[in-house]
């Protein structure tokens, strides 16, 4: 047996993949990894990472049993949490208040263009 050498990309159902780029890249400053067409079942084939990142989100088309809109249970990575948390509601992103519990960093979620909830925590 081979076995499972690591996490490679974890799926985002999104309704329209250029505004999901728009948004990952755009506004969360990732950076696209990768972009190729479907073939015959349509749409592409879209990864995106933040920088230096080896495990990628692909931001897949959505549809039957992936609906966007959902809670992704992703969880990002920051070096301060409310300067990002500061930015991103600057550029209009849904996002929550910073959460702060006793022994706990500091996180919030918030929400892309679609609806689907992703987190980020201070590391």
């Amino acid at each position: 047996m081979s076995g499972i050498t690591g996490i490679w990309a974890a799926g985002v159902p999104v309704t329209d993949q250029d505004r999901a780029v728009e948004f990952y890249v755009g506004v969360l400053g990732m950076e696209k990894r990768r972009d190729v067409p479907l073939g015959e079942f349509g749409g592409r084939w879209i990864e995106v990472a933040p920088k230096g990142s080896a495990t990628t989100i692909a931001l897949v088309p959505a549809g039957g049993a992936s609906p966007a809109g959902r809670g992704t249970e992703i969880r990002l990575a920051t070096a301060d949490a409310d300067a990002l948390h500061a930015e991103l509601r600057a550029k209009g992103v849904d996002a929550d208040d910073v959460l702060r519990w006793q022994g706990a960093p500091p996180m919030f979620a918030f929400r892309d263009q679609d609806g689907n909830g992703l987190s980020v925590t201070e590391v």
